[in-house]
This record gives C-alpha cells, sequence and structure tokens, in this order.
C-alpha cells in the first residue's frame, strides 16, 4: 500500500464536516457518540480521523517559511491572501483569518486524538496500545504546532473539548502542556515499532524525533541527545545518497523519512473549504504563476526564497538547485515562460512545486499528491549535533552528524567542520537553514534560539516569538483569556 489512507473519515458520531472545523467541536455532543468505541473497528476508524487533521499542516509549513527571513509572501498582489501578507511584514493582529484556520484546524485534531482517549479502557482488543500510542503521538504534535504558534493554549487531555467548555478551560502554561507532550511521546516510543505494517503510520521513530524536537525546544539539551543518539544508532533510517530525489512524488516515505504527513491527489477541495482537501495544497502556493513549460505546473506564486537564502548555499553545494529553482535560468535553458507575481524574486521553493502528471484529478493546485516530509533523518542528525554541542556533551559527535549531512551536500568531505564551542553552534544553525530551507522550520528555529529579531524585518522582541490569540476565541470563551502581550 502506497500509505495510510486517509480519505472518506467522516465519522458520525464524532467528526464533524471538515468546513466546520473549530476549536469547540460541537458535534461532539451527540447523544450516541458514548455508544461507539465497541470494537477494534471503531477505534481504528476514530484513528483514522484524528490523522487527517495532518494534512490541514500544509498552512503550517507555508508560514513558517513566510514568517521567516527564508521568503516573502509573494501571490498576485500585495492584497493576495492578506493574513499572508501580514504575517510576512510582520503586523499580524488578532483578526488574521489565516491564524484563526490554523487554531482551529489544530484544536479539531487535539480533539479527535482526545476523543479516542476519552474511551480507551471502553473495549479491549490485540494491539489496542499501538492504538492509543499513536493517537497520543498525534496529540502531541497538534499541541506542539499550538504551543509553537501560540504559546499558553488552552489544554485538555483525555476528554473533547465540547461547546460550553471555552467558558471554564484556561490557557495553560506552555511548560505544563511540554510535560504532556513528553509523557505522551515516551508512550508512542515505547509502544510503536520502526517499521509499520502499513506505509504511513506513526512509527516509533516518529515519536523518538519529536520527542528530541520538543526537548530541544524546552533547551532540554542532554534529554534531547539521548533520544535522538538513541534514534541514530538503533533506527532503520540513513541519508538518502542523492539528495535531488528527496521530494520527488516517486520517492516519498524513503529511508531519510522519519515521519511523512500522506496526501493523495483525490478530489474534495474548494477554495472556500482548502481543509477538505486530501492533496498538499501548499504545492500549489508555491507554484510558478503563469508557467508553461516541461517538468512542472502553474501556481500561485507564494512563500518566494529570497536573494539572502540563496546566497546562503556554500560553493559546492549541490543542495542548492533541488531547494531553489532559479526561474530566469530554467527559462533561459529550457524555453519555459512564466509570470511574475507580487515581490517576484526570482526563486521557487524547487521542492513543494507542482510536477507535471503528480495530480491526476481535479485542480493540480489543490489535489497535490506529494507528501510533507516532517521529520527527516537529517534533521535528526542536525537536532542531535545542536543538542550534544549546546549541552556541552560533545562537539566531537556534534561534528560526526553534522558532517555526515555536509559530506552528502558536498559530495566528499573536504568542507567538513571541524570547529568547536560556539563556532560549532553558528555552522550547525547554518545547516539547519540551508538544508531544511522550504520546509517550515526556519521561523521557530530562530525564535527557540533567541535569533529572531535580528534576523526578520519588524520581528519586534517580547511579541512576535507567538501570534495572537484568534480575537474571535477569546470573544467566544466570554473573554476569560488574555491575549498575548503586544498585540
Amino acid at each position: 500500500m502506497k500509505n495510510l489512507k486517509i480519505t472518506y473519515i467522516f465519522i458520525a458520531l464524532f467528526v464533524m464536516a471538515s468546513c466546520s472545523d473549530d476549536f469547540v467541536d460541537v458535534a461532539s455532543n451527540n447523544e450516541n457518540s458514548e455508544d461507539y468505541f465497541n470494537s477494534e473497528e471503531d477505534y481504528q476508524n476514530a484513528l483514522i480521523g484524528a490523522y487527517d487533521l495532518l494534512q490541514a499542516t500544509y498552512q503550517n509549513v507555508l508560514l513558517g517559511e513566510i514568517a521567516s527571513d527564508n521568503t516573502l509572501c509573494g501571490g498576485e498582489n500585495a492584497n493576495d491572501v492578506p493574513g499572508f501578507q501580514q504575517i510576512d511584514d510582520m503586523i499580524h493582529t488578532p483578526i488574521n483569518a489565516q491564524l484563526r484556520s490554523l487554531w482551529n484546524w489544530m484544536y479539531a485534531g487535539v480533539n479527535r486524538a482526545n476523543y479516542i482517549m476519552e474511551f480507551q479502557d471502553k473495549t479491549d482488543f490485540p494491539g489496542k496500545e499501538g492504538v492509543l500510542a499513536q493517537a497520543r503521538f498525534l496529540r502531541a504534535y497538534y499541541y506542539f504546532e499550538l504551543v509553537k504558534w501560540f504559546g499558553d493554549v488552552p489544554f485538555a487531555v483525555d476528554r473533547r473539548i465540547q461547546f460550553g467548555d471555552q467558558f471554564s478551560i484556561a490557557r495553560t502554561p506552555k511548560a505544563e502542556i511540554y510535560t504532556q507532550l513528553e509523557q505522551d511521546l515516551i508512550f508512542a516510543a515505547d509502544n510503536l515499532p520502526y517499521v509499520q505494517s502499513e506505509t504511513g503510520r506513526i512509527t516509533k521513530g516518529a515519536a523518538q524525533a519529536l520527542l528530541g524536537k520538543v526537548y530541544l525546544f524546552q533547551d532540554k539539551f542532554i534529554e534531547a541527545g539521548a533520544v535522538l543518539e538513541d534514534l541514530i544508532d538503533n533506527g532503520p533510517y540513513d541519508l538518502l545518497s542523492d539528495y535531488s530525489t528527496m521530494f520527488e512524488n516517486d520517492n516519498e516515505n524513503n529511508i531519510e523519512s522519519v515521519f511523512e504527513v500522506q496526501y493523495t491527489d483525490e478530489e474534495g477541495a474548494g477554495f472556500g473549504c482548502l481543509q477538505c482537501s486530501e492533496g498538499n495544497v501548499a504545492v500549489g502556493f508555491n507554484g510558478i504563476r503563469n508557467y508553461n513549460g516541461p517538468l512542472f505546473e502553474s501556481g500561485f506564486s507564494f512563500n518566494v526564497p529570497t536573494q539572502e537564502v540563496v546566497d546562503e548555499f556554500e560553493d559546492g553545494d549541490m543542495r542548492l538547485e533541488t531547494a531553489i529553482l532559479d526561474i530566469e535560468t530554467w527559462a533561459a535553458n529550457t524555453g519555459a515562460t512564466f509570470g511574475t507575481g507580487y515581490e517576484h524574486t526570482g526563486y521557487y521553493n524547487r521542492k513543494y512545486i507542482s510536477r507535471q502528471g503528480d495530480a491526476n484529478t481535479g485542480d493540480a493546485n489543490l489535489t497535490n499528491p506529494n507528501n510533507y516530509r516532517a521529520i527527516r533523518f537529517a534533521d535528526v542528525l542536525l537536532m542531535a549535533a545542536e543538542a550534544l554541542n549546546r549541552g556541552n556533551v560533545s562537539d566531537a559527535r556534534a561534528q560526526m552528524y553534522l558532517n555526515r549531512v555536509r559530506e552528502r551536500a558536498f559530495g566528499n568531505s573536504d568542507n567538513n567542520v571541524s570547529a568547536t564551542g560556539a563556532t560549532l553552534t553558528d555552522a550547525i544553525y547554518h545547516e539547519r537553514r540551508v538544508e531544511l530551507v522550504g520546509e517550515g522550520h526556519r521561523f521557530f528555529d530562530l525564535v527557540r534560539t533567541g535569533r529572531a529579531a535580528a534576523e526578520i524585518d519588524g520581528f519586534e522582541a517580547g511579541k512576535h516569538e507567538v501570534f495572537p490569540i484568534p480575537l474571535i476565541e477569546i470573544q467566544l470563551a466570554g473573554n476569560q483569556w488574555e491575549q498575548n502581550p503586544g498585540y
């Protein structure tokens, strides 16, 4: 099987229509919901429902780049998706449609995972620990996104947040949420295999990698290094020998992929309900405007890389042509034509733009089946290097992991790093930027390492580390939640 099937998962007992996903799942009050979970099939169907919201994280990936110094918003003009434009310029407010969607979609994912956990003891069957482990990973994944974006957030464990609860549930300090995420991910790692029988399901390696990342976001370097090195030593992962094939649709779920969000080209989305798509919507947003030529499809010219990030690549770094498409050079070499959108830089995020033939149904910009490589082994190696270096554990091992990534990038060991201390730290930061460009990590890397104010135009320290709680959500909760500082 190509991947985990996460289409047609609307379980009447608890899953509201995707277009009405919200912080509070009103439909979960259905009087028959407690009659569910009477068989393994019920648990598995509910689990598929919890997986489904992973597909909506396409927007998190887009904005993780647009908010950073890697890309400009782009689009057709300065009014094309105003919420994206505002975040790019660091002038976003609590009234931002895209931030509210992100909030709603991630809470919908939390609620679906919590629904399973609410009834975790109702019915026993062989392998139930594995089902619960996947649910707990998903809950941790969605909550981690919420904490990254909004800081302290309303928090519930092992129960749904139902209509009316918003008046009594408080914003919980992120330190307490992180503690729960650690517990969830440790449980998941202890109860899942490295290789699942169905490709696309969460594995032990995915849980270990996310746990390492959660530790790293808290500057728990010793803990992060320990779990990440265990994964490196004992997991089934390795770097692809040919980086240029990493992001192609025919090379999904490869040996470097620790965790992928699975997409298909099935129809079902429209611009009024982007989260209804089973495809990777970010691919269409990233695409070349008014393109006519070989290999690629046309798109909406958002998320355009800057000259600064192109210049960050060193001479001889073979990753550049895979990561960044120089459209002027491409057009000159192939005869392709294209249009220029707002903030045109001449560059596109080549990792995630549509290829001809990938999507066979519907609008290719909304149904692209190319999976999002959410956690790659290269990321694991670089996180381990950072943890060992910044935790003063072992610069020698940090160099080893860093240089594994660099040796692939240059095809030799001539560019290996031998620095130590703070100079090695800077080398790791540089490597994360060029290795992971276009994959949605840059903004949060800058924030968690305290470099955002120096690198992002318009970033205000003490304010922009997190985004505003959507105003309508504060109002719906009876104005009991304080807004994040500065908003």
